[in-house]
């Protein structure tokens, strides 16, 4: 293996998250504008606020009521894995990585999302528990210190092309599950790998070339 330990994004990496967005939205086109804000906001934030607060403001942004911060934040326990989670992360265990998590959200909505992927998560960070946002470094290297890994022996595995440039900071090398087909923002550092699917991790961890 070309890597001991794997960090996952939580809501986009592993969790088909745009689709309650878009359902709390009422529509994928207003969900979509939604998101975005949201992701733009995050990205732009720094210092830990409250979760919902950054939900409704990127709401308020679009046109949307910003009271469907809470009604999302409500719905967490409804969040479904990307189909193949199970049998890749599964796959993971058994090889012996050690698994984590560093998500942007609060730790209660964290551990809500965490329940609904089935996996054991050997480490769990969560922006409100660091007291910052993601692309900040301090969320990446408090999930490497808690897992005990290098950043060189560590993969770190992005929902959202935002993470590309935190991941980067610390030398956590990439993999972009880009499971909508999201722009880039500028200057986005290139990821190790760029799939629609997890499927090609495995061949990733160990050096081989994906198709």
């Amino acid at each position: 293996m070309r890597f001991d330990a794997v960090l996952f994004d939580l809501l986009t990496a592993l969790l088909d998250s745009w689709t309650l967005w878009n359902h709390v939205a009422g529509s994928e086109e207003r969900g979509g504008k939604w998101r975005a804000a949201y992701l733009h906001g995050t990205y732009q934030a720094g210092r830990y606020r409250p979760y919902e607060t950054l939900v409704a403001e990127a709401a308020r942004e679009v046109g949307l009521p910003p009271e469907l911060a809470a009604c999302l934040a409500a719905r967490y326990g409804e969040l479904k894995p990307w189909p193949e989670v199970d049998e890749v992360l599964g796959t993971l265990r058994r090889d012996g990585l050690r698994l984590g998590v560093v998500t942007n959200c609060s730790e209660e909505l964290g551990a809500a999302a965490v329940s609904c992927t089935g996996i054991d998560f050997d480490v769990v960070v969560t922006a409100e528990r660091v007291g910052y946002y993601k692309p900040d470094p301090r969320p990446y290297e408090t999930a490497l210190a808690e897992l005990g890994a290098t950043a060189s022996r560590c993969l770190f595995v992005a929902g959202s092309a935002y993470d590309l440039f935190g991941a980067s900071k610390i030398g956590l090398a990439t993999y972009w599950h880009d499971r909508v087909g999201m722009r880039p923002p500028a200057n986005a550092p290139e990821p190790l790998a760029h799939h629609r699917t997890l499927h090609p991790l495995l061949d990733v961890l160990c050096g081989r070339a994906a198709e």
